[in-house]
């Protein structure tokens, strides 16, 4: 830039990921980011809970440019936290009050809301994104569909209403009579009714000279009520309706993610605290409970214990506990109880008390439902069962016996509910799959065929897919809601050995493995957002390749 002949040099910091201009940065990767790539750095699922901001926040700056309401001439220096008004400093009226410096207050609520906005920002705004594709997709092709529904219902139509308007003609010409006397006999009655109406009138105006004789009218008498009032007859009852219906529209999860063509290695958590990592269950995005023979403790990503119980069972190693929508720890104990930890890890209490000589051997929560779903087995007779119960511990259904009436279950190891109310088991050598009520579905017996399976770890995915880890050949299997076998989804080529535990975080979409040969958690991701709404697989791959990079 050249001014009255002086040269001038200015420097535009340009975007991390392309060549834009920066006017956002994010926290927590240390990027500067244009508004294009902001977009897609906010809806990516590796990235979706990053702290950006604009970029004058980067440095804690923010303007005193807001004028004061009550002095239009000031700007605000302070905030009143009784009136939860930004005030001109001086403003007599305030100093009473709990005043804070108005920058300090700004970040203290920004901090607070910041859970919103990234969920405005990830989910809300992407959301409306994909129902306006569908909905400018559904102007152009619902169009021509309703002219040629409407062509043909309509030509049934015409002819059901013509044949409806000549059965009423003749119906009016044989009715015409009886319609006739009802209609003189319902005049009558009205008659009738509208003279007693106008006596009794007669009798109120007349009560403030006859007051006793009122009083004994109405005591005896009373105004009737039209019973037999005139029904019109339902000639044009047959005549066929078009009616439109209206639903709300909702985000279908294909809208939104797609599986990648390989499982990609997120990170991974070094457990120091137990031998092997047999069962998981994720409190939060960065919270798991994990367990193995021994021991059961909460960690953090970092891997450190955060909190552990003592009082828990020594059975097997399977699916001893789950964790409920409030972040609430359910275990099965040493004396074979099932035993609740709050959410701050301070109270314990009894959910149910099993007092049977059936031994609870895992245990899981309804996300959809809260209630429990016990796997529990009987060793004198050596058979097995699944049992429901309400928050209340009262037992709502049990599940033994399929449609024929054979035993469902030889040893159930871990449980699970799929996102259509299945139930879903790892049962001996098999994964047996019932519907919400018991009836049996399918069992999966492996890939092909003939094959085995030694079914261990089990969860579901968003998209309804069924993920087992099979001892046998010591990897991961995908099949679909029906029982279809789709995919080795992880194999040692992934670098996970002997994987015996899953868990699948529906807000991050991660999966967490854990294995009986080291006591380490991975943590793999198989699905990416849809970032193009409208069918373009070239910028899925291009904003793919952008975001590996993060």
């Amino acid at each position: 830039m050249e001014t009255l002949g002086i040269s001038t040099k200015v420097k535009v910091r340009q975007c991390s990921q392309c060549q834009g201009d920066t006017e956002c940065y994010c926290n927590t990767c240390k990027r500067d980011l244009c508004l294009q790539c902001k977009e897609k750095h906010v809806i990516d699922l590796h990235t979706k809970h990053h702290d950006v901001v604009i970029y004058r926040e980067k440095f804690d700056y923010i303007p005193r440019q807001e004028i004061c309401v009550r002095h239009p001439d000031r700007f605000c220096e302070m905030f009143c936290q009784s009136c939860e008004l930004s005030v001109y400093f001086r403003y007599l009226e305030h100093r009473q009050h709990q005043i804070q410096d108005f920058r300090t207050v700004y970040q203290i609520k920004r901090q607070q809301h910041r859970g919103i906005i990234d969920n405005i920002r990830s989910e809300t705004l992407y959301n409306c994104g994909v129902l306006l594709a569908r909905i400018q997709t559904d102007i152009k092709t619902c169009p021509p569909q309703i002219c040629h529904r409407q062509s043909l219902l309509m030509s049934t139509k015409a002819q059901k209403l013509k044949n409806v308007i000549n059965t009423v003609v003749c119906d009016v010409k044989r009715y015409r009579g009886l319609l006739i006397d009802r209609i003189q006999h319902q005049k009558r009655k009205m008659s009738r009714h509208l003279t007693h109406i106008q006596n009794y009138e007669d009798r109120y105006e007349q009560s403030a000279n006859r007051a006793v004789q009122f009083l004994l009218f109405i005591k005896t008498s009373r105004v009737p009520q039209m019973k037999d009032t005139p029904n019109l007859p339902q000639l044009l009852r047959g005549i066929p309706e078009i009616q439109m219906t209206t639903a709300k529209r909702h985000v279908e999860i294909d809208e939104c993610v797609k599986l990648t063509s390989t499982p990609v290695s997120h990170t991974s958590v070094y457990v120091k605290d137990v031998s092997e990592v047999s069962h998981i269950s994720c409190v939060m995005s960065d919270r798991v409970w994990v367990s193995d023979i021994d021991r059961l403790i909460l960690i953090g990503t970092s891997g450190g214990t955060i909190h552990r119980v003592t009082n828990r069972t020594r059975l097997c190693e399977m699916g001893l506990h789950t964790v409920n929508n409030s972040g609430e720890l359910i275990y099965i104990d040493r004396k074979r109880n099932i035993k609740k930890l709050s959410a701050d890890n301070e109270t314990v209490s009894t959910l149910l008390r099993m007092k049977s000589r059936w031994i609870p051997l895992c245990v899981y929560c309804s996300p959809s439902t809260g209630e429990l779903m016990v796997g529990m087995s009987k060793t004198i007779t050596y058979t097995s069962k699944v049992a429901r119960y309400n928050s209340s511990g009262q037992r709502i259904l049990t599940i033994q016996h399929d449609n024929t009436g054979h035993m469902l279950y030889s040893h159930p190891h871990y449980i699970t509910e799929n996102k259509n109310g299945d139930i879903v088991v790892s049962d001996e050598e098999r994964v047996v799959v019932t519907k919400r009520g018991g009836r049996h579905r399918f069992s999966y017996t492996g890939p092909q065929s003939g094959s085995s399976l030694s079914p261990q770890g089990i969860c579901t995915d968003a998209r309804l897919h069924i993920l087992v880890c099979d001892e046998d050949t010591d990897t991961v299997q995908m099949i679909d809601k029906d029982g279809h076998f789709l995919s080795l989804l992880l194999t040692p080529e992934h670098g996970i050995n002997e994987p015996r535990s899953l868990n699948y975080d529906d807000k991050t979409h991660l999966l967490w493995v854990g294995s009986s040969d080291t006591n380490r958690v991975f943590v793999y991701r198989n699905t990416q957002r849809r970032y193009s709404l409208t069918d373009n697989p070239d910028r899925d791959a291009d904003i793919t390749k952008a975001s590996s990079y993060e």
